[in-house]
């Protein structure tokens, strides 16, 4: 039986215009159980929380003492108020101030991760007898308070005719904070890989290049969250600096806020601007290093 055109068409098999669907583009719609939404409900009450001072400080920053008076604190601002924050900005010479905490904050950020390095490297990778009584002396270092030391403090830099300089916090600052930056650091060198040394040993680097080359470079990360950290932790300091800088010309941000609220009786749109002032360099250093940090704190979870 000869067949004819039409019917060898009709007897292919006819192809199907409908692709099977990639089982990577398949979502698999999960439900919530009550327990998400707990924890969801959670989280955003501690988000609101945290928000509401910060929330106060800003419009109330822009506020007019009788806007303030009249409005009360939670609502909008009739009419932007900028008196108040030029009134602090000149009253402390905040861009002084402002110098000041830079100074001494970055400084000890630095300096801490430097010699939180060097003493890891030495007590975590290094062949030291003891590490674990000295990890333990650093631990002890971290937990005493400050008010305990601010006796002897006092009197070493009254010797050595630092007292009332800047000097002599970052000196306290990068101590206090290098000996937290070794006690974690130690933990992490400690179970660094061994391969890696001993390739770059066997290609004849030293143990100064081991250092900077191969240790320093796989952990970056992790010293970048500590250098964010530092900074962030030395410019909310206020104890020592309020006792270790007298004079005017040295004192920091949170130092200023405190001393002047305590020799004038300011209003409290001023005393907002000055906590936002106050806060606002902080938020803009945390912002900028978000990225960072974020890489910093996920680098450990993938190899």
């Amino acid at each position: 039986m000869v067949m004819t055109h039409s019917t060898r068409r009709s007897a292919r098999p006819k192809a199907s215009l409908e692709r099977p669907e990639s089982p990577f583009k398949i979502r698999r719609k999960t439900r919530r159980t009550v327990s998400d939404w707990v924890i969801l409900g959670i989280v955003v009450g501690i988000a609101v929380i945290v928000a509401a001072p910060f929330y106060l400080i800003i419009i109330n920053s822009f506020k007019s003492p009788e806007d303030y008076a009249e409005n009360g604190p939670l609502q909008f601002p009739v009419t932007p108020y900028f008196d108040g924050i030029i009134a602090f900005w000149n009253r402390v010479n905040f861009p002084l101030k402002l110098w000041n905490s830079f100074l001494i904050s970055g400084t000890v950020a630095v300096a801490a991760v430097i010699i939180s390095v060097l003493n890891a490297y030495v007590i975590g990778i290094g062949k030291v007898k003891g590490r674990t009584w000295i990890v333990v002396v650093f631990l002890i270092a971290n937990i005493l308070p400050q008010e305990v030391l601010l006796y002897p403090l006092y009197f070493i830099f009254k010797a050595v005719s630092l007292y009332d300089s800047v000097w002599s916090v970052i000196i306290i600052f990068t101590v206090f904070q290098a000996a937290f930056g070794t006690y974690l650091l130690s933990s992490v060198y400690g179970t660094f890989p061994k391969e890696i040394l001993e390739a770059a040993a066997i290609d004849g680097a030293s143990r100064w290049k081991i250092l900077w080359r191969v240790v320093v470079p796989i952990s970056r990360p992790t010293l970048s969250v500590l250098l964010v950290f530092f900074f962030i932790w030395t410019w909310n300091e206020f104890l020592i600096p309020l006792a270790f800088l007298t004079s005017n010309d040295n004192q920091t941000v949170p130092v200023a806020i405190a001393t002047l609220q305590g020799d004038r009786i300011l209003d409290i749109t001023t005393t907002s601007a000055s906590a936002l002032l106050g806060v606002l360099p902080t938020i803009i250093f945390f912002l900028i290093f978000q990225r960072t940090l974020a890489r910093g704190i996920t680098a450990g979870a993938v190899k």
